[in-house]
């Protein structure tokens, strides 16, 4: 049993008398207020989920395992020479609850490693494509294809206890996760790089053999490890984790839910924010003619924006109420490394202007930049230009929380999830409206 398996095995024999105690003893206290703007607004804010594995706070931002980004990145470990913590680190830490030694965080590269090796079958489903498809749809039909690969199924069907679900469900997540680097360069390669695909090097960590096998010399191999941890995972509401959770539900493989996350995630109100910022500071570059940007020519450009009737890209958050630590962590990243970026010199120069013109303007809840404020910036920069892919590198963070999440699921034995439905003249009768 590897030492990720064995630490998780003891947190779910520790966490699983707190549920049924919870469940037993205490489960008719009201936890929220169920209002018919909360039906009808898409179940906004109404608190219905569980995970542990992160928080949104409104103002500190997303907690993983109750460490801030700022704690997560200072004590997980790093590869040697590296200013970003091993990817491998972060999914122990979701798991578990625990920081990790380097000792377990190798032993975690070294699984990755051993079962990163795609089916032959995968790259001919990638190629059989054709080169105009969106590289989501390629990336969701790879994922899927491997659902014959699942021991979580071959396992339920031969007869399997409820309360060993957990087990060969991680070690499908364990293989899932090791490939996706690998589906998403070979996806890259067949569509913007004529099929020129570079293979997978087993001495290097999962962030560090993304960036090599997209050709892309340091420091992008920690804009990789930086960009999966961001975005791995952001509670369990959201499209793609609730996406995931619901399939998973059903006792989906993980190949199934991943695939169902991927395609939540590929909603434009969801996973392509970045591609709209980019969009938006491309336009606004043509415009000003590539030079460098005044305050007053920016802060102008923005209340025409807003005049329009637009919102400007990258600002505001459903949740945060101040600027989201993801975009912190990248501007300081961007700031070392990308300060004379004449993009970078615009996004530094909106970060000055408009959460004051948001504040004056008064219809925004929350003037800060979020992730995607930044993120698309810096792909751009290290030459990964094509937009469309841009979701695919969110889609392989996000996929680690919510593999993270069905674990646990399965460990605690949650059941279907089945909410109920009501017509609308029930609501009307409910509102007392005749």
């Amino acid at each position: 049993m590897s030492i990720l398996k064995e630490r998780l095995k003891q947190k779910i024999d520790e966490w699983r008398p707190r549920t049924a105690k919870l469940l037993k003893e205490h489960g008719d206290v009201v936890v929220d207020e169920v209002t018919i703007a909360k039906i009808l607004g898409g179940m906004r804010g109404l608190k219905s989920l569980v995970t542990d594995i992160s928080y949104l706070d409104p103002n500190e931002g997303i907690r993983y395992r109750g460490y801030t980004l700022k704690e997560a990145f200072e004590k997980l470990p790093k590869p040697k020479g590296a200013e970003m913590p091993y990817v491998e680190g972060l999914f122990f830490l979701l798991l578990t609850g625990d920081i990790p030694t380097q000792n377990e965080v190798l032993d975690v590269v070294d699984e990755f490693s051993k079962r990163r090796i795609l089916p032959r079958y995968v790259y001919e489903v990638i190629d059989a494509f054709p080169c105009c498809s969106h590289p989501m749809t390629i990336f969701s039909s790879a994922i899927l294809t491997m659902h014959r690969e699942s021991f979580f199924t071959k396992k339920y069907f031969s007869g399997l206890k409820k309360e060993d679900y957990w087990e060969s469900t991680f070690e499908d997540v364990l293989n899932l996760l090791a490939k996706l680097p690998e589906i998403a360069t070979y996806i890259y390669a067949k569509l913007y790089r004529d099929g020129n695909r570079i293979q997978s090097n087993p001495n290097l960590d999962m962030g560090g053999n993304f960036a090599f096998m997209m050709g892309i010399d340091k420091p992008y191999d920690d804009v990789s490890r930086l960009h999966f941890i961001l975005h791995s995972d952001h509670e369990g509401g959201n499209v793609s984790a609730h996406a995931g959770h619901l399939v998973a539900s059903s006792l989906s493989d993980i190949y199934l839910s991943i695939s169902a996350m991927i395609n939540g995630l590929a909603g434009p109100l969801h996973g392509l924010a970045s591609q709209e910022v980019l969009r938006w500071l491309q336009e606004l570059m043509e415009k000003m003619g590539g030079t460098e940007p005044s305050e007053s020519e920016i802060k102008q450009y923005v209340w025409d924006t807003l005049n329009a009737g637009f919102v400007v890209p990258g600002y505001g958050h459903a949740v945060l109420r101040k600027t989201d630590p993801r975009y912190t962590l990248q501007r300081e990243f961007s700031l070392n490394h990308l300060k004379d970026d004449p993009m970078f010199k615009y996004i530094d120069t909106l970060y000055k202007v408009v959460p004051p013109i948001l504040m004056e303007h008064g219809k925004a809840k929350n003037p800060w930049p979020n992730v995607d404020a930044q993120s698309g910036v810096i792909q751009w920069h290290y030459g990964v230009r094509e937009f469309d892919f841009f979701t695919v590198l969110f889609g392989i963070g996000r996929s680690i929380g919510i593999c993270a999440n069905v674990i646990w699921d399965r460990a605690l034995m949650y059941p279907l999830e089945r909410p109920k439905s009501l017509t609308t003249d029930m609501l009307e009768k409910k509102a007392g409206i005749s």
